[in-house]
């Protein structure tokens, strides 16, 4: 296999950038080599693999059928109250879920119009819900004639999301007590908008020290060097090796034991890990409680779960310390629904963050109460998960704040789905599909991963230069460190086979390592990738037994 076109310097000046924008440079490098290959004219040319992004190919189709019908029900909702031309009204809440059922009656080959029924009837009876303004919400909603009303989240989907959140992320085993909910633009907005509020409101301020479990998704390293922050960063490593070459991708309890000290005021955590993709182990979980227990009570966490729904038996560290956890969640992935924007933050009705604000200095609370005096008479019992909302607004446009009501509707009905057999059936699938798409990865590229139960394979990390010393022992894992850049793989993959991979360095992991996605090509692509990542791996050992 030969050498990259791209000088060293070259590539070393490419991977200042993050891993996301020197993904958008393999694509050209790979797209340019393609479009140059020799003797391709009016054949078919080699396929471009793009596994750097987790936008998943697959989609859960039934909850949208439902989503689709609901649509046509409402429209008729609207209709009876007020028909014009192209013109009606809005929905009204008397009567609304014997009208719904007799909707159901009269159009039973209206696809999905029974996994809405089965979704209402599940909703109504698991919750106590009154099915009139159930059925009103929905309809209401998905028409969007109306504000967001709470802003936060509507009353039904906020108990649906609970519910939701305590079958799949906390095992079916909440704790004491009451989780609220805002409904957001996706994880990504949630991340934003936690990290502004924490500061608005002075639970952080500049400079301060936090913790991020390392590998993590690489805008959890990039937001606290903006200017904004400049916080600093202390990693949580995880370091450990299951054997020489193989790395578990677990944290030792050193490395853990950092968060002791009181001046790290937050930790970040993406659970299951991204990229290695591994949920946090009882046994770590455990020792972050006695810290929090002893040592750090103040301590904020922040854990986004996002992939927890891809491990059996997932519990987020937000059911074990609910107190000191904000939990972000987003649909995009279980659901392929990354256009849809689905996201959740979740923050215990008893936690320390409205503890510390209420202990905060006369001065601050003054300046707190400036802030949100227009919102309350009584500004200063704004709960912190309220003070998210507003300031999602700039505070001045509150009255405006909060997810659009279609986007809340698909959130309901996909929480749903996952109550009922379909949407337990949908979850064994996707599940099966990554697994599978993982084994065809390490059988085409011929290396070696750990064992481990709580793997949720939605991407892979691999360590090349710890798969270098397995293979060919230390002399070669110190060829490679000495003559090549660490991302010199990626070019060779890009230019050479059209293979797109992310820098796992760019993810504050190994600077040898690289991340696949295993969510958003076929399956046997997967065993072609493999394929390549062996093939330029064995063209490195070539020059290094050249070279000897």
């Amino acid at each position: 296999m030969p050498k990259t076109s791209f000088t060293r310097d070259e590539i070393k000046s490419f991977a200042q950038l993050s891993p996301f924008e020197l993904k958008d440079t393999f694509i050209r490098i790979a797209t340019s080599a393609q479009a140059d290959e020799p003797g391709q004219k009016g054949k078919t040319q080699v396929q471009m693999l793009n596994a750097g992004r987790g936008n998943p190919n697959w989609t859960a189709t039934g909850p949208r059928e439902a989503f689709l019908a609901l649509g046509y029900f409402a429209l008729s909702e609207s209709r009876r109250v007020w028909t014009a031309d192209d013109l009606g009204g809005m929905p009204e809440a008397a009567g609304a879920g014997a009208r719904f059922d007799t909707f159901v009656r009269q159009h039973p080959d209206l696809p999905g119009i029974e996994l809405l029924r089965k979704s209402v009837a599940y909703a109504v009876e698991r919750f106590g819900f009154d099915k009139d303004a159930f059925v009103h919400e929905l309809t209401d909603s998905s028409i969007g004639d109306n504000y967001p009303v709470p802003d936060r989240i509507l009353p039904h989907t906020e108990r649906i999301v609970r519910g939701y959140v305590e079958d799949e992320l906390f095992d079916g085993r909440p704790p004491a007590g009451t989780m609220s909910y805002f409904a957001t633009e996706g994880g990504t907005a949630a991340m934003c908008y936690v990290f502004d509020s924490l500061m608005k409101n002075g639970i952080l301020r500049k400079g301060d020290r936090i913790a991020l479990m390392v590998p993590v998704f690489t805008p959890y390293i990039e937001i606290p060097e903006l200017d904004t922050f400049e916080f600093e960063v202390v990693p949580i490593e995880a370091s450990l090796f299951a054997e020489t070459g193989v790395r578990e991708w677990r944290y030792p309890a050193e490395e853990v034991a950092k968060l002791a000290d009181p001046s790290i005021k937050l930790l970040c955590l993406v659970n299951p890990s991204n990229p290695p993709s591994l949920a946090l182990s009882e046994r770590v979980a455990t020792q972050i409680k006695e810290i929090v227990a002893t040592d750090n009570p103040h301590l904020v966490i922040v854990t986004d779960d996002v992939y927890g729904t891809f491990v059996p038996g997932f519990r987020s560290i937000a059911a074990d310390l609910p107190r000191n956890t904000v939990l972000v969640y987003s649909y995009s992935k279980h659901y392929g629904a990354t256009g849809w924007r689905l996201g959740v933050i979740g923050l215990h009705d008893d936690n320390v963050i409205d503890r510390m604000i209420a202990e905060l200095p006369p001065a601050e609370k003054e300046r707190l109460d400036k802030r949100y005096g227009t919102l309350s008479l009584e500004p200063e019992k704004i709960r912190f998960i309220d003070r998210l909302v507003a300031d999602s607004r700039q505070v001045a446009l509150n009255h405006t704040a909060g997810l659009s009501l279609p986007q809340q509707v698909m959130m309901t009905l996909f929480s749903l789905f996952d109550m009922l057999e379909e949407g337990q059936a949908y979850k064994e699938r996707i599940r099966g599909i990554v697994r599978q798409r993982l084994d065809l990865l390490l059988e085409g590229a011929q290396m070696k991963i750990a064992e481990d139960g709580q793997r949720a394979a939605y991407y892979i990390e691999l360590d090349l230069l710890a798969e270098a010393e397995r293979v060919h022992g230390k002399d070669f894992a110190d060829f490679l460190e000495k003559s090549y850049e660490p991302v010199d793989p990626l070019f060779r993959l890009a230019e050479q086979t059209r293979v797109v991979l992310l820098n796992g360095g760019g993810f504050d992991g190994p600077q040898w390592s690289v991340r696949v996605s295993l969510a958003n090509l076929d399956d046997l692509d997967y065993l072609k990738i493999g394929h390549h990542l062996r093939a330029i791996f064995d063209g490195y050992a070539e020059e290094w037994r050249a070279a000897r």
